[in-house]
């Protein structure tokens, strides 16, 4: 019997924006490091992470904690806090896509990989990565949209690698 097998990450990963691609792919990264056996199930909007170009964005009128700093300028300036109110963010055309190059901008100048990096990272590093069966029957996607290391299963069998989770997470 072996004394210390080897642990077992599960995690569920259901939304697609930029803020919301990095917590899976840091923690499976982070947990195939530590030798861990992982596996991510992708479903509803975070398919579009298995996408081959990522094109995540960010969604600054649903969430509405989302602080507002300038990647650029001086340092006093980058620490700005800017309270932007909500009828801004969500009616202002460009909005999203001028909050979405800050939150790269800002990622790139604190020296954190890119959600492709990442997910390359968890590839090479053996996590498994799962598309939901389902969800691609439901919005019409095919397999050959994702990368070549995706398999597609349903909940059973996904479930049926959960099962003996050490850690099982939904982000």
């Amino acid at each position: 019997m072996n004394e210390n097998p080897q642990k077992r990450m599960a995690l569920i990963a259901s939304k697609g924006t930029l803020d919301w691609a990095y917590p899976p792919f840091i923690l499976a990264s982070t947990a195939a490091a530590m030798d861990m056996e992982v596996g991510i199930f992708f479903t509803f909007y975070g398919l579009t992470l298995l996408n081959k170009d990522i094109d995540a964005k960010v969604a600054p009128a649903t969430n509405p904690a989302m602080p507002m700093k300038m990647p650029f300028g001086p340092e006093g300036f980058q620490n700005i806090e800017w309270p932007i109110p909500n009828i801004i963010m969500g009616n202002v055309p460009g909005f999203e896509t001028m909050a979405t190059s800050f939150m790269k901008k800002t990622f790139k100048n604190k020296g954190v990989a890119t959600v492709e990096e990442l997910r390359d990272i968890c590839v090479e590093s053996g996590v498994k990565m799962y598309g939901c069966q389902m969800t691609m029957d439901v919005f019409g996607i095919s397999q050959d949209q994702f990368i070549e290391a995706t398999d597609v299963a349903g909940a059973a069998s996904f479930l049926e690698f959960a099962a003996d989770a050490d850690i099982s997470l939904f982000v």
